[in-house]
């Protein structure tokens, strides 16, 4: 048994026969069991009927959330800003984009989700600024200390005597060269994103004091960490050498032309983590009410390459091998019980010692849930990641299954499509997942009353929306509401995880501890039915009673399956716990048999 400091989130691996066990035994700060909900501010709550979602249409909804069971939100970038990367192109570090509020109406907002017990992460920044950024004209125009914020070359000269970028890198959105010519500063700028979004010169420690500056600046206004965008970009080869072509099909001004051996994930980007994480620390040193305030980070990669941002100090690095796994993302018809189990073993196993486990399932970069899996599979994975160990990241509107819209060429925004062209674009489009959050069936889903917004609204709001799905008696929504109750129990927080897969098409798990009610989740993969065993969870007894189950499942709360026989219907989903708890049993009503009155409330049962 791993014993560690109270700090930190003491697991041991187990590999057994029967499959995974994970045995959790620490005490545990509010980072390292959270329920992150990310909100994509544009998209989720217009309060003042501009058609753009806002800070006050955040607050409006806390109770919401706060009653959803979600413990922290994640906001997407609110910052001042031009908005051609919808605020990842920032101008100010310090202010609130108008679009969105004000100062005051964040701090309101942070005051309120204090009230609620919510927790607040900020999305931050660090690659790079707009162009519209004071500090990048200062730079353009060589005034120090500005001189050197931003990676700046003279070019060369090619055979003909004509200047030309000094090496051949691409703009991850598609448009060709990742350098632009000055004529003000007479060189070329980098940008691996938007031409407006100018790299930072991280090796500059200035830079990397002003990263501090605006890291503590936030903190100071009460959020719970950042949330660090883009970090595999932060750094390039500092002898500027051209990358190899990747040979895969695509034109030679596309990002995939070329393998990025030289403009990702460079040690540095690491050793800037620790740097970041010491000035976290060195912060929550000095602070007095015990709210230990973290760091979340972004990297795609291999999951060696995610899993050492851990190593060097982030406390959550995004997990995103329900994403990025491309057979279990985006091929749902050759999903399998085994190839989740690996998702989640794959992780366990790499993080190191005393890590924290994190699970993702969608954001705002990627196609929705619903859209990914089958909407016949948004209780599978909504079930699973919530009664996994450790942290669990939902994207707005998974929770009650929306799925993407389809927008026409003329109707793209994304500057990652825009820069494509109307054959390809929807390879590229990030706006599906990006649409307006559907609250109801009235005008703009209940989004905003005007009927203009942003982006399209998704035509199937009139009857996939949250409001009718609190009226259901069963609902994707119900469902996630009662998952997140379990996730908040004893055994929740703090049980041992046991991963198996029966046969070719049932994936179970369960979280068991020590005088405490367990938890079973149980998966039909096949659209047929599937009679199975599930005597390999010898400490349930003999009899399992339901929790949940999944929208299309007959089964409600309160019944029993036998335990050495039991019929899944196709898809299936189910909670199961053993049937022989009670609450009188127990002291501490944060136990499994303590919740089951609500939850046959929650499911008019």
């Amino acid at each position: 048994m791993v014993t560690l400091a109270s700090r930190r989130f003491a697991v041991a691996i187990f590999a057994i026969a029967a499959g995974l066990v994970l045995q959790v035994h620490a005490e545990k700060q509010w980072w390292q069991t959270t329920t992150v909900y990310q909100i994509w501010p544009r998209s989720f709550k217009d309060s003042d009927g501009d058609g753009i979602g806002d800070l006050n249409g955040i607050t409006s909804k806390l109770e919401h959330l706060n009653d959803m069971g979600v413990e922290t939100i994640w906001i997407s970038p609110i910052f001042k800003s031009p908005q051609v990367d919808t605020g990842y192109d920032v101008s100010d570090y310090l202010d609130i984009d108008p679009m969105y509020g004000t100062l005051e109406d964040f701090d309101n907002l942070v005051a309120r989700a204090k009230e609620l017990g919510i927790k607040v992460i900020l999305d931050y920044v660090p690659n790079h600024t707009s162009s519209e950024h004071e500090w990048f004209k200062l730079s353009e125009n060589s005034v120090d200390p500005y001189t050197d914020y931003y990676v700046w070359h003279e070019g060369v000269l090619d055979a003909n005597g004509t200047r030309r970028p000094p090496n051949n890198w691409l703009s991850v959105f598609n448009s060709g060269s990742a350098w632009e010519w000055s004529d003000k500063r007479q060189a070329y700028y980098l940008h691996q994103f938007a031409v407006s979004q100018v790299d930072f010169d991280l090796r500059n420690e200035l830079v990397i004091e002003e990263t501090k500056k605006i890291i503590s600046y936030w903190l100071d206004r009460g959020v719970a960490g950042l949330r660090i965008d883009a970090l595999p970009h932060i750094y390039e080869d500092a002898e500027l050498r051209d990358e190899p072509i990747s040979g895969l099909p695509v034109p030679p001004t596309d990002y995939g032309y070329l393998d990025h051996i030289y403009t990702k994930h460079l040690i540095e980007n690491y050793e800037l983590v620790r740097i970041w994480r010491d000035h976290f620390d060195e912060y929550n040193s000095k602070t007095t009410d015990g709210l230990e305030r973290v760091m979340f980070t972004e990297g795609y990669g291999t999951t060696a390459q995610t899993t050492l941002y851990y190593d060097y100090g982030a406390h959550i690095p995004f997990n995103f091998l329900f994403i990025s796994n491309s057979t279990v993302s985006y091929n749902a018809e050759t999903q399998s019980p085994a190839e989740i189990k690996h998702n989640i073993e794959q992780w366990l196993q790499s993080m190191p010692e005393g890590a924290t486990p994190n699970w993702v399932i969608g954001n705002h970069d990627n196609m929705r849930m619903a859209t990914r899996f089958g909407s016949e599979k948004v209780d599978t994975f909504n079930f699973i990641l919530l009664l996994l160990p450790g942290v669990m990241t939902v994207y707005n509107g998974d929770e009650i299954g929306m799925t993407d819209t389809y927008l026409t060429w003329e109707q793209t925004a994304d500057p990652q499509a825009c820069n494509t062209d109307p054959g390809r674009y929807q390879g590229y489009t990030r706006d599906p997942q990006r649409t307006p959050f559907q609250w109801d069936n009235s005008t703009s889903a209940g989004f905003s009353t005007n009927t203009r917004v942003y982006l399209k609204v998704n035509e199937n709001y009139r009857t996939l929306n949250l409001a009718a799905q609190k009226a259901a008696d069963k609902s994707y929504y119900k469902n996630f509401q009662a998952a997140s109750r379990l996730r908040n129990t004893t055994v929740g927080r703090d049980g041992d995880l046991k991963t198996v897969v029966i046969g070719e098409d049932v994936f179970a798990m369960s979280r068991e501890l020590d005088g405490h009610d367990p938890l079973l989740v149980v998966i039909n993969w096949s659209k047929s039915p599937v009679t199975v065993s599930l005597d390999e969870f010898s400490n349930f007894s003999e009899k399992l009673q339901v929790l949940a189950s999944d929208v299309n499942n007959d089964l409600k709360v309160g019944d029993t399956v036998s335990r050495d026989s039991v019929t899944l219907q196709g898809n299936a989903a189910l909670i199961l716990t053993s049937s022989d708890i009670t609450c009188s049993d127990y002291s501490d009503v944060s136990e499994v048999a303590c919740l089951i009155p609500s939850l046959k409330s929650f499911f008019n049962v």
